[in-house]
């Protein structure tokens, strides 16, 4: 199937995706490759809620391939990182997933914020 065509939608669903990130690449958020829909990603926001820096990569995976938005950025103790908001916003195709790698397990928290559109 396709994705729908956005200016003819019938449904927009606002949906809230939360983890704890993790050392392994983990998907937040995942479009079935036979969904007939499109995600709109609005924010994607991590924060340090540890008691040390650590990193964090932000990829779309796409065809067995890891398109980077953030390699390795630092994200201080008690500080928020947000690679992607309504300003730099990004579209999830059918079967691409939006993954989340930690330098440190449990020490940053994600927050994403989506639209369903079918």
């Amino acid at each position: 199937m396709s994705a729908p065509n956005i200016v003819n939608v019938q449904t927009i669903t606002g949906t809230l995706a939360v983890q704890q990130v993790t050392t392994s690449a983990t998907a937040i958020v995942t479009n079935s490759s036979s969904s007939s829909q499109v995600y709109k990603v609005n924010t994607l926001t991590i924060s340090n809620v540890g008691a040390s820096a650590a990193t964090i990569t932000v990829d779309v995976y796409r065809s067995s391939t890891p398109y980077r938005i953030s390699y390795n950025v630092s994200v201080p103790v008690n500080a928020t990182f947000t690679p992607i908001d309504r300003t730099a916003m990004l579209y999830l195709n059918e079967g691409d997933v939006l993954r989340l790698t930690a330098s440190a397990a449990n020490i940053l928290e994600a927050t994403c914020s989506y639209e369903v559109i079918s």
